[in-house]
């Protein structure tokens, strides 16, 4: 398995120098064509009017909304000049989440910055909890400070899940690439603790037929500790560049009062994440 096209979501009035390093890197390594994709749509002011001031009105938003998605388009190509193969770019006045997730159909990843706790605005970013669950594609999250895909050492936030599972076959390019990978698990109160070890082992054991030699681990119940707490101070431990994690999502208005570990995942700005729904 390998990426064939690497697909970039850029976002207006967002750093986007992060996402743009990684991305190329990734078409450089895989000789892989890389897409960029950006999308805004005009939000009208409150006191909105109608008749031709507000034709007019509407016309002048579009038009500068199509303009910065140019100036998007001359900083993607210049960041990806000369790496991978083929580039191409891919803009509309949209909606950011919706354009995005359709144009997705055209890419093995898709690579994107990570997101504020504050409020986000629909029309000018597509969040990253959107496009894991809405993408149908592995996401892989870049902190804006990053500078590079850091693969020395992968750890994997295991749970028996499917979305787990998806995620270890998504990852498997980059696994390969890896120099330690590392399978961690965190029990819930009341598991059986060798089933557990079980379980993971049998992970390791299916990535090293595959040709990624794998470490598991099987942690402490979190008890006092959130989950997301645990493995924050595992992959520091571990000096994870990249973490890989199934996405499990609630709505939208459960997400933002339950938080828990995909919340964490979208907005810590260590290292990055890939994800798969």
């Amino acid at each position: 398995m390998t990426y064939a096209t690497v697909m970039v979501s850029l976002a207006l009035d967002q750093p986007n120098e992060a996402r743009l390093q990684v991305a190329g890197e990734l078409a450089e390594r895989f000789e892989a064509a890389i897409v960029g994709v950006a999308a805004a749509q005009f939000a009208p002011p409150l006191y909105f009017t109608d008749g031709a001031e507000a034709q007019a009105l509407i016309d002048e938003g579009e038009a500068s909304i199509k303009r910065r998605l140019a100036g998007l388009e001359a900083q993607f190509r210049a960041a990806v000049k000369n790496r991978g193969g083929h580039a191409e770019w891919r803009s509309a006045v949209d909606y950011p989440a919706r354009f995005v997730t359709a144009q997705a159909r055209c890419a093995d990843i898709v690579v994107s910055g990570g997101q504020s706790p504050a409020f986000s605005d629909a029309f000018s970013l597509a969040s990253p909890k959107d496009l894991v669950m809405q993408a149908g594609r592995p996401l892989l999250v870049v902190p804006d400070r990053a500078n590079w895909l850091d693969l020395r050492n992968v750890l994997v936030a295991w749970k028996d899940s499917p979305e787990a599972r998806q995620a270890v076959a998504d990852a498997l390019p980059m696994l390969h690439k890896a120099k330690d990978v590392i399978i961690v698990e965190i029990p819930e109160q009341g598991d059986d603790r060798s089933a557990v070890m079980a379980g993971v082992s049998d992970v390791a054991a299916w990535l090293g037929r595959h040709g990624v030699t794998a470490t598991a681990r099987v942690l402490e119940a979190a008890g006092n500790e959130t989950p997301a707490a645990r493995l924050e101070k595992v992959a520091g431990d571990v000096g994870a560049g990249l973490i890989v994690a199934g996405a499990y999502g609630h709505s939208r208005f459960r997400e933002l009062i339950l938080g828990g570990v995909t919340q964490y995942l979208v907005t810590q700005t260590a290292r990055s994440v890939l994800l798969s729904h």
